[in-house]
């Protein structure tokens, strides 16, 4: 069983920058495809940044070149570094463990963008 905690999720200003992190409680994170999602207000859940067990990574147009995702195995951590965030940035963003079909769902992170 896995269990995702995410963090770092806070108030900023547009073309401000923020860290979150998510921790995954469980074994074998070294095999799991961690990927970002985001949700904003009645909107659709939407994929913002993947990296796979080998350390490849992919990223969703709308955040190419700001945004950068990493992860730690011995740490069992994956982060995601935010820059000159937007105001269509402002979404719960929710951390996801992928692997051989099953999915893993953190509680999610509030981020806000505003002046």
């Amino acid at each position: 069983q896995v269990q995702l905690v995410e963090s770092g999720g806070d108030l900023v200003q547009p073309g401000g920058s923020l860290r979150l992190s998510c921790a995954f409680s469980g074994s074998m994170f070294s095999l799991y495809a961690m990927v970002w999602y985001r949700q904003g207000p009645g909107k659709q859940r939407e994929l913002v940044a993947g990296i796979s067990n080998r350390g490849s990574t992919n990223y969703a147009d709308f955040v190419m070149g700001r945004f950068t995702i990493s992860r730690d195995n011995a740490k069992k951590t994956v982060d995601l570094q935010m820059n000159s965030l937007k105001p269509q940035d402002a979404a719960v963003y929710y951390c996801n463990a992928q692997l051989l079909g099953n999915y893993y769902w953190g509680q999610g992170t509030q981020v806000t963008v505003s002046s």
